[in-house]
């Protein structure tokens, strides 16, 4: 499904949220202390568009360069379709998987009413009252750790089509969009909408953002989908923010879409520019005090729109951004070679220590449970242990103390949300080997304390 595709600045994204594929040979852009407000390392999604494609076309001559500067890094989540019965199950499902891996994810929303002023990324939810309601789904899903929401991009940029009540009540639709996501996780940065460096000026920027409550926010993001050198969004920024402080707003901080402008500058669609090349890699390890993190919000290789149909993965766009351009840092994560079997750590040791079962003598499996717990909610991390001979297939069965319930997954399928769960295997982990451990997880709300695990094979 295509998003983004307004006249100034804005590409196109695809929003997929299918699990299991990882690509070949990758790692993860690791961020470090930060001289802005963030600091860590990003969660790279392992379900995105490019690693997907990288994990279907290993013998594509394109394939290594795009697995290697593209599909090893951390992007940004995007959500665009107005679905407010699924969306917090959506939401908890991605936000528990960077949170086991002990990452923050940047989840972008892109929901708003008449976005992109009918544009060729038209759409959002029919009105602002079930757009409200939508974001309000949304926010349950967010967890108690923190995440990056880049919210509602060309919604203050690309105003043109709003009445002045109609303005009026955008305004008053993200003040209160972005106090319901604090509200639901009170450590969620959130950004709104600051345009480009090459679109309005700084001043208008700031004025349209306190219209919009950054007073509530966390700042604003400023170059998605466009190719500004990053030292003119930096300078940008710091003039939005002394205009801001100017009105008696302080604190604020930005980010940059650096996805994209390593290269040529100028017209945003850049379908047919093969100048164009991908800029600095996603860090929180900014160096400056005014910017939190750099970030790819508009995810390398997916079309504008003018060549393409908006928000597809097009191959010969990502090697284009890709080729020629600067290797990754280094990273500490080891590469991830295949589908994950096993979840990363979770993002605190359990407060109940895991049971020290040996693995069963003969054949089947044993089952291992692991409880993070929060006040209000928990992760669970669960090991699945075959016997002496290795198994094809498994199911765990998971007793919940009364109160908890489940609110997602990975690494595994759930039948039932609380009681007594079953959990069985998925495509890629299913075989085990003698002796050998596969892992799980899940995320819940109520206490998991007290949690118990059985297997079978």
């Amino acid at each position: 499904m295509a998003i983004l595709s307004a006249r100034r600045r804005s590409a196109a994204i695809s929003v997929a949220a299918v699990a299991g594929l990882a690509a070949a040979g990758v790692g993860l852009a690791v961020g470090g202390a930060s001289a802005g407000t963030v600091s860590g390392s990003l969660y790279r999604d392992p379900s995105s568009a490019v690693v997907r494609w990288v994990a279907a076309n290993p013998g594509d001559s394109r394939a290594a360069v795009i697995r290697d500067k593209i599909a090893s890094q951390p992007q940004a989540r995007w959500y665009a379709n107005f679905n407010p019965s699924t969306i917090q199950s959506e939401v908890s499902s991605f936000i528990g998987a960077a949170n086991a891996a002990q990452q923050i994810p940047v989840l972008s929303v892109y929901e708003i009413t008449n976005r992109d002023c009918g544009g060729a990324s038209a759409g959002g939810a029919p009105d602002l009252n079930q757009y409200q309601t939508w974001v309000s789904n949304f926010a349950r899903g967010l967890g108690n750790q923190t995440v990056l929401i880049i919210l509602e991009t060309d919604s203050l940029a690309l105003q043109t089509c709003l009445s002045t009540s109609e303005l009026n009540a955008r305004n008053q639709a993200l003040t209160t969009a972005t106090q319901t996501i604090k509200s639901g996780n009170p450590n969620a940065k959130v950004y709104l909408d600051g345009g480009h460096s090459t679109w309005n000026s700084a001043n208008d920027t700031a004025n349209r953002l306190r219209a919009a409550g950054v007073q509530y926010a966390d700042g604003f993001f400023t170059n998605v989908s466009n190719f500004n050198p990053t030292s003119s969004e930096a300078n940008f920024g710091r003039a939005v923010i002394s205009a801001l402080n100017g009105m008696g707003i302080s604190g604020k901080r930005q980010v940059i879409d650096t996805s994209r402008n390593g290269g040529a500058a100028g017209d945003w669609c850049a379908d047919d520019n093969t100048d164009r090349r991908i800029g600095q890699y996603p860090t929180t390890n900014t160096g400056d005090a005014n910017i939190d993190a750099y970030l790819w919000v508009k995810p390398p290789g997916e079309a504008d729109g003018c060549r393409y149909t908006a928000g597809s993965f097009q191959p010969d766009l990502a090697f284009s951004l890709a080729n020629g351009a600067p290797n990754p840092p280094p990273t500490t994560a080891p590469p991830t070679t295949a589908p994950p079997t096993t979840a990363p750590p979770t993002t605190a040791p359990p407060t109940t220590a895991p049971p020290t079962t040996p693995p069963p003598g003969g054949n089947g499996c044993s089952a291992s449970v692991a409880i993070n717990q929060w006040n209000g909610g928990f992760t669970a991390s669960v090991n699945v242990t075959a016997g002496s001979a290795s198994i094809n297939g498994w199911t765990v069965t998971i007793a919940l103390p009364s109160g908890a319930a489940i609110t997602g997954t990975w690494n595994a399928q759930a039948s039932g949300t609380s009681g007594t769960v079953r959990f069985t295997n998925v495509g890629y982990n299913g075989q085990v080997g003698a002796g050998q451990t596969t892992n799980f997880g899940f995320q819940g709300t109520g206490t998991g304390q007290g949690s118990t695990a059985t297997c079978a094979a």
